[in-house]
């Protein structure tokens, strides 16, 4: 697990889990507005950005992933931090609640809480296709030239941001290459299909946001039993699938707002230890 920490000394400890496909740099626009008010540490999951897969045998499941994610934060010392993620990782996010690894929830367009599992991916898919095509392999030396094209941005980028102009060329490049070369996603995206976040017995003390990203193209909004009893469910307004790059300060805002929520039951649970 890749860490990049950042914060003012005595702040919470906040983690931000990326998804399918990208890498602990989809934070770098909310990083900024979020590291004067916690401690920040973004990370990259298994199979993703610097981290290697887990290991031959071990699904990559999303209870899998956050169990990892956990054991690594302990290792660096990073105890029950406040935790948020986006698609996937707002599901890892979810787990890691589950577990009791973390001190509160913040979802972006969580993965999982659909009613039933997507399924296989389809062998036709774009993905699929377009890893083993000879054409990009032909391109990809001027990837980095093309997306440098507002037009070009837009057109590999919509589905997952509202105004793709936005992303800068280099991290347009990391984005694309990731969702291409990931060595965990084609694993990662069958176990996330094959699944669905069980939210029954959620525990109480953990407070839950689930934020929804008005303009996601990839996935709609939950049903409310799909949600854990009690999670906080808002729109973000005017943004996409992975935001961050959408509206900075709206983001890095919920962010602040979900990791500093306290629940009733958290609150009777630190006055029973005191």
């Amino acid at each position: 697990m890749s860490d990049a920490a950042g914060g003012a000394g005595g702040c919470e400890p906040l983690l931000l889990i990326h998804g399918l496909g990208g890498s602990r740099s989809i934070w770098e626009p909310v990083l900024p507005l979020l590291e004067s008010e916690r401690e920040v540490h973004a990370v990259d999951m298994p199979g993703f950005g610097a981290t290697p897969p887990l290991p031959e045998g071990i699904e990559p499941t999303a209870a899998n992933l956050a169990r990892a994610v956990h054991e690594e934060c302990a290792r660096n010392g990073v105890e029950r931090p406040h935790v948020a993620g986006n698609s996937l990782g707002g599901w890892v996010a979810l787990e890691m609640g589950r577990f009791g690894w973390a001190a509160s929830v913040t979802t972006l367009s969580p993965a999982g809480l659909w009613s039933k599992p997507l399924g296989e991916p389809a062998r036709g898919g774009a993905r699929m296709l377009l890893r083993g095509s000879p054409w990009v392999k032909a391109v990809r030396p001027f990837l980095p030239l093309a997306l440098r094209i507002p037009a070009a941005r837009r057109a590999a980028l919509q589905s997952i941001a509202a105004k793709p102009e936005r992303i800068p060329p280099d991290a347009a490049r990391q984005l694309v290459l990731g969702w291409l070369d990931g060595e965990g996603y084609d694993a990662a995206n069958r176990a996330m299909r094959s699944h669905i976040f069980d939210p029954a017995g959620y525990p109480e003390e953990v407070p839950v946001t689930i934020a929804w990203c008005e303009k996601d193209r990839l996935l709609g909004p939950p049903k409310p039993h799909r949600r854990p009893a009690g999670a906080r469910f808002l729109v973000l307004p005017g943004v996409g699938h992975t935001p961050t790059w959408d509206d900075p300060p709206l983001v890095a805002q919920t962010l602040l707002d979900g990791s500093a929520v306290t629940s009733p039951a958290a609150v009777s649970a630190n006055e029973e230890e005191h």
